[in-house]
């Protein structure tokens, strides 16, 4: 016996729907968010099983929610239940199948989750059983980046601010958010106390930030400070260096926050039992690789193949194909956070791997772009992450994609797996996709 449920989830409660296999509405309920909610849910599953409770092993409950996180869900999994995460887009589009006029409410949400599920699990992805290990390193490392990402908004604030009343700063300072021009932005945000500033103090802001040729720097940023250049009203240049004065401080802390986060992610990462195979991959340090095994998970069984690993990546390419006409296009519906660490894995592997470097001028001298070459190279860098990560094994580097002379051509042929040690043995084995 297989029991559906569509959970259409809030902040503060749950609207549920018990279905049959024939698609009959077994009950519906809206449940509060909560150890209450979960434990009347577990009631109203309980309810379907009758007085005879020896065959309860037996029933299978399928539950389908719009989301594959939180504490709501990490229960319905330690409850037994099999839990699909139903991307928001999937579920609007067969929302479209049963609804044509537009209308919407909850509780058909949460008929259309548990019909979607009694029909289409098969096309649907499992919530991933990850490890509480791979769950930790999940949550530092995306707030890690997250703050990066903030750090980056914050500091093209600041650029903005700066161009439009104090354009001698832009000229000065290259990075906005580093230690030294912060420090002299917090003492001097507006063109006049700019312009006294002496040698000595720009100095010592550059020795405490370490900066190189500090006696040649400190003149020219002086110079620079005191030139003459378009400003505004007295007024006007008062409340945009009040401004400036917030972001500075936002960023200073920004900087401090992802530094003690920085640290925590290695930790976490470093403590994983799949670290050593993923450092092993080109490309990959301690922070990025903490962030593509974020991404990824650790459930053994989540990807079938290296295609679907590759698919779920967003590196693989689509193709639309109708009657006569043909298009591969990249993918654009993709995890963000995860395709922005393999895009820069594979900028780094153009360094680290003479194979990749190969690999990639390979396609750019054939017309394709930079980003798409370096798309095609993170795909394949994806696939032997996939074989290495199934065989439990490191990249042996030098018979992989970082072999130079006879890669090229390889490459080109067909794709290319794991070049992995055998266990216990001293010669590699290739295994993977």
């Amino acid at each position: 016996m297989r029991l559906f449920v569509g959970d259409d989830w809030a902040e503060q409660h749950h609207d549920v729907e018990l279905m049959g296999a024939t698609g009959r509405v077994l009950s519906k309920a809206r449940l509060p968010e909560g150890v209450a909610g979960m434990a009347r849910l577990h009631a109203m599953v309980a309810e379907q099983f009758g007085d005879d409770r020896a065959d309860e092993d037996a029933v299978e409950v399928v539950v389908g929610i719009e989301t594959d996180r939180g504490a709501w869900v990490q229960a319905l999994i330690a409850a037994g239940y099999t839990v699909f995460g139903v991307n928001p887009l999937q579920a609007s589009r067969y929302r479209e199948r049963l609804v044509v006029s537009g209308a919407k409410s909850d509780a058909a949400d949460a008929h259309m989750l548990a019909d979607m599920v009694r029909t289409d699990s098969h096309q649907l992805r499992p919530v991933s059983g990850d490890t509480a290990d791979a769950e930790a390193v999940k949550v530092v490392t995306r707030m890690h980046k997250t703050l990066i990402w903030e750090r980056t908004r914050q500091g093209q604030r600041l650029r903005h601010a700066l161009r439009d009343y104090f354009p001698a700063a832009l000229e000065v300072f290259e990075d906005l958010d580093a230690a030294d021009t912060l420090e002299l932005l917090a003492k001097v945000p507006d063109p006049a106390s700019a312009a006294k500033l002496t040698i000595g103090q720009i100095s010592a802001s550059l020795k405490r930030a370490r900066r190189k040729h500090i006696a040649d720097k400190a003149p020219k940023i002086q110079a620079a400070l005191r030139a003459e250049h378009l400003g505004q009203p007295a007024v006007v240049t008062a409340a945009y260096a009040a401004s400036v004065r917030a972001l500075v401080a936002v960023l200073v802390t920004l900087n401090e926050q992802i530094k003690i986060l920085q640290g925590q992610v290695e930790a976490h990462f470093g403590a994983h039992p799949d670290a050593e195979i993923i450092l092993s991959q080109p490309g990959l340090g301690m922070v990025l690789g903490a962030r593509v095994l974020a991404e990824f998970g650790d459930a053994q069984d989540r990807y079938a193949d290296a295609k679907s690993r590759k698919n779920y990546a967003g590196t693989s390419p689509i193709t639309r194909a109708s009657g006569k006409k043909k298009v591969v296009a990249a993918r654009f519906v993709h995890n963000d956070q995860l395709i922005d660490a393999l895009m820069t894995q594979a900028f780094s592997a153009l360094q680290a791997s003479p194979g990749s470097r190969a690999y990639y001028d390979q396609l750019r001298g054939r017309g394709a772009g930079h980003n798409a070459a370096l798309r095609q190279l993170a795909n394949r860098l994806v696939g032997i992450l996939h074989g290495c990560l199934k065989a439990g094994t490191p990249l042996r580097r030098r018979n992989s994609l970082v072999a130079s002379r006879s890669t090229p051509r390889s490459l080109t042929s067909k794709p290319l797996g794991c070049l992995c040690w055998r266990t216990g043995g001293s010669q590699p084995a290739r295994n993977g996709p």
